[in-house]
């Protein structure tokens, strides 16, 4: 079984390369190529063009990337998106991921390990290399090996969200403090070294829906 793969980028040249690239995979099929994610919504129209999945980049005209992917998410559950931008930064990541992102590339990222992401996401739901999430991976295919108590679990759900820390320690009425003695107690606890990894963390073990 081929699954059908549509990608997005306002860069046509770049496009029609990783077009290229998916088109030569053994599991894949690409339908077509879109500018931006308004082009993409207009394809939608036709449910013939609908894929399993979209290589969606950021960055882009009229619609970018994490506000289609937020649209896809409401509007068509069934297509899964994996991200594939330049942007490397934690808050746009962490938007990507909120949005909806089932797994985030870097377009420096390698043949293979293209190929081996989009068999990851279609086939288990989700795909985040290390260089992304700065986390093993392994550490989020495992079970809580120690007790998260109430407050870390409320914590780990807030830091899900767009709220910087301060407004973090005014919704759970505490001092600044208390939330990074939380962030650091559930940072050790799981094994993740920063905000990417509580966000994968909580997707994974249920405690934050995207």
């Amino acid at each position: 079984m081929n699954y059908s793969v549509v990608v997005v980028d306002d860069h046509f040249l770049l496009s029609q390369a990783i077009g290229g690239l998916v088109q030569d995979f053994k599991k894949f099929k690409v339908l077509y190529l879109c500018k931006n994610g308004s082009e993409l919504l207009d394809k939608f129209d036709d449910k013939k063009n609908i894929p399993d999945l979209v290589l969606m980049d950021i960055k882009m005209p009229i619609l970018n990337g994490i506000e289609t992917t937020e649209i896809l998410r409401k509007d068509f559950p069934n297509v899964k998106v994996l991200a594939l931008s330049i942007e490397e930064d934690e808050y746009t990541i962490l938007k990507m991921l909120r949005a909806g992102a089932r797994g985030y590339l870097l377009k420096d990222t390698k043949k293979n390990i293209l190929e081996e992401a989009l068999i990851q996401v279609m086939e288990k739901g989700h795909y985040y290399t290390n260089t992304v999430s700065q986390i093993l991976v392994d550490s989020l295919e495992n079970e809580i090996d120690t007790e998260l108590k109430e407050k870390e679990i409320e914590f780990i759900k807030l830091a899900c969200t767009d709220m910087s820390y301060k407004e973090i320690s005014e919704a759970m009425c505490c001092s600044y403090k208390t939330v990074e003695g939380y962030r650091d107690s559930v940072h050790k606890k799981l094994k993740v070294k920063n905000r990417i990894g509580l966000v994968l963390f909580a997707i994974h073990h249920n405690l934050f829906t995207p």
